[in-house]
């Protein structure tokens, strides 16, 4: 049976690149100068052989499978600029990243479609749309670090990787990491940390090892999904403190695999007590490892995806030989 033909866009590099581990063929959409959204297989990432560089102005000539798309304007512009009427018919899935934005509760989501999946990539997300008649599923995140990377906890300092945190505000938890770092030392990774005296950008494939170094990850973030560097450094054995928010309450069990808690000054205490005590950082950083193992192994995650657009087409894998 031949792999699927999916075409989709580059919304999230990091987790574009572990749905790519799904055993299909991704067509990736593409403008000239890669302009936010529209990068295509382009980047650091270590893209496999079949993901595929897919120009804008010429998918409508391209066969697919599937579509999936990962963004509102995906959905409402782009699949009429650059699709056939015939491609627009094809199985279609919305991966939602995100909670709702304008209301916690009463949102709508934006796909109201019973020919259209809706996947969550936590329960929570799912919990708190309103996705009216629209069949949804969750598949969770699923992460690949290095084998080789294993963590050393060595500087007596915490970590936070958040993207734009300076123009994210309240919601990011800005305020909530500025506070924080004027009583526990901090580092702050991702794209423009520069704007709050932070570190930079670190590569996606050196960021596991570079985060083993530290003594555990701080999340100060309010209301967004799961993140996965967050899940990225509990693979690696690193112990996590985060607010007790969103799917993160579900993941991190306070005092076994880090600490969670909606009380920042309680948080601040946590981190001072891993800053003066590397064994305890370790026992909890083990003990996350295994529990990011367990929830969020990669081949549970493609396992996933692959029964979704499998189930979504109605295109169903080969049976081994003597599978019955």
């Amino acid at each position: 049976m031949r792999p699927l033909k999916i075409l989709t866009w580059h919304t999230h590099g990091s987790y574009l690149y572990y749905l790519t581990q799904a055993p299909h063929a991704f067509y990736v959409l593409s403008k000239p100068d890669r302009p936010p959204g529209y990068a295509g297989r382009s980047g650091q990432m270590p893209w496999g052989a079949n993901v595929h560089d897919m120009p804008a102005d010429r998918a409508r000539h391209e066969q697919f499978d599937c579509i999936v798309f990962q963004d509102d304007q995906q959905y409402e512009k782009d699949q009429y600029e650059f699709l056939s009427a015939q491609q627009r018919a094809l199985p279609r899935i919305y991966i939602e990243h995100d909670p709702p934005r304008a209301h916690p509760t009463d949102m709508p989501h934006l796909v109201d479609d019973p020919n259209v999946l809706l996947v969550h990539v936590s329960h929570f997300n799912a919990l708190m749309y309103d996705s009216a008649r629209t069949p949804t599923r969750v598949i969770e995140h699923g992460v690949l670090v290095p084998e080789h990377v294993a963590y050393s906890g060595e500087l007596a300092r915490g970590l936070v990787v958040i993207n734009h945190l300076a123009r994210r505000g309240r919601r990011l938890g800005g305020d909530i990491f500025q506070g924080a770092r004027a009583q526990v030392p901090l580092d702050l990774v991702g794209m423009a940390a520069e704007e709050l005296d932070g570190l930079g950008e670190v590569a996606h494939a050196q960021l596991p090892a570079f985060a083993a170094r530290y003594r555990f990850m701080f999340n100060p973030i309010r209301y967004t999904s799961l993140g996965l560097a967050v899940i990225e450094a509990m693979m690696v054995g690193m112990p996590v403190v985060a607010l007790a928010t969103t799917e993160m309450a579900t993941v991190i069990e306070n005092g076994q695999s880090g600490f969670i808690d909606t009380n920042p000054a309680t948080l601040v205490t946590h981190m001072q007590a891993l800053l003066r005590e590397p064994l305890l950082a370790r026992r909890l950083g083990a003990q996350a490892r295994r529990r990011a193992l367990e929830r969020f192994g990669i081949a549970r995650f493609s396992a996933d995806w692959d029964r979704a657009l499998r189930d979504v087409t109605g295109i169903r894998a080969a049976r081994r030989p003597g599978s019955g």
